[in-house]
C-alpha cells in the first residue's frame, strides 16, 4: 500500500504543478510499461515510441485522472491503447526482435533463446485481445481484478479470456515443437 500511496501524492503534486514527482512517477514505470508495449508490439524502437506516447498522453491527461484508481492500472490502459492502436495502423504482426539471455553454457544459451524465440513468435500469433490478457498477467504478474481494470472487463471475463489465450498459446507453441 505504500507504493499506492506514493502514487497518489504524487499525482496530487504533479497536477499542482510539480514536474519533479511526474518524473519519479516516470522513473518507476517506464520499464513495466517498455515491457508491456514491448510483449505487446514485439519491437524495441516501437515499444520505447509507445512508452514515450503513453507517458506524454498521461501527463497531458493527468487534470483528469480519477484518484479512486491506481495510477498505475491507468497508465497501463494507455500504453496498453497505444500498442493495440500501434497494431491496428499497422495492419499487420510486427517482426519478432532477438531474444538474449546470458549464461555460461553456450549451447544451453542457445537453446534457450531458441525457445524464448519460438514463444514469443507463439504470443505475436494470438489476437491483440488474447495478448494482451497473456502479457498483463504472465509478463506483468497482474491479478485478475488489476487485468480486469486495465481491460475493463469483469473478472470472470479476464478468466475465461485468459483461459482461451492460454489454450491458443498452447495450441502454437504445440506447432513450434514446444509442448510442456
Amino acid at each position: 500500500m505504500i507504493q499506492e500511496d506514493a502514487d497518489e501524492a504524487l499525482v496530487a503534486r504533479c497536477q499542482n504543478g510539480d514536474g519533479g514527482s511526474f518524473a519519479t512517477l516516470v522513473s518507476r514505470y517506464e520499464r513495466p510499461v517498455f515491457n508491456l508495449a514491448f510483449r505487446m508490439l514485439g519491437n524495441r524502437e516501437d515499444a520505447r515510441d509507445v512508452a514515450q506516447t503513453a507517458f506524454l498522453k498521461a501527463l497531458e491527461s493527468l487534470s483528469r485522472f480519477d484518484p479512486r484508481y491506481r495510477f498505475f492500472s491507468w497508465l497501463y490502459r494507455i500504453a496498453l491503447n497505444e500498442a493495440l492502436d500501434l497494431l491496428k495502423q499497422r495492419g499487420r504482426q510486427t517482426e519478432l526482435t532477438d531474444v538474449h539471455m546470458a549464461d555460461d553454457d553456450p549451447e544451453r544459451d542457445a537453446a534457450t533463446a531458441d525457445e524464448g524465440a519460438r514463444v514469443q513468435q507463439a504470443l505475436h500469433g494470438l489476437n491483440p485481445e488474447h495478448r494482451a490478457v497473456i502479457v498483463l498477467r504472465h509478463y506483468q504478474d497482474m491479478s485478475y481484478e488489476e487485468i480486469g481494470v486495465i481491460l475493463k472487463l469483469a473478472d470472470s471475463t479476464v478468466k475465461s479470456r485468459l483461459f482461451e489465450a492460454r489454450e491458443r498459446l498452447r495450441v502454437h507453441l504445440a506447432g513450434a515443437g514446444l509442448e510442456h
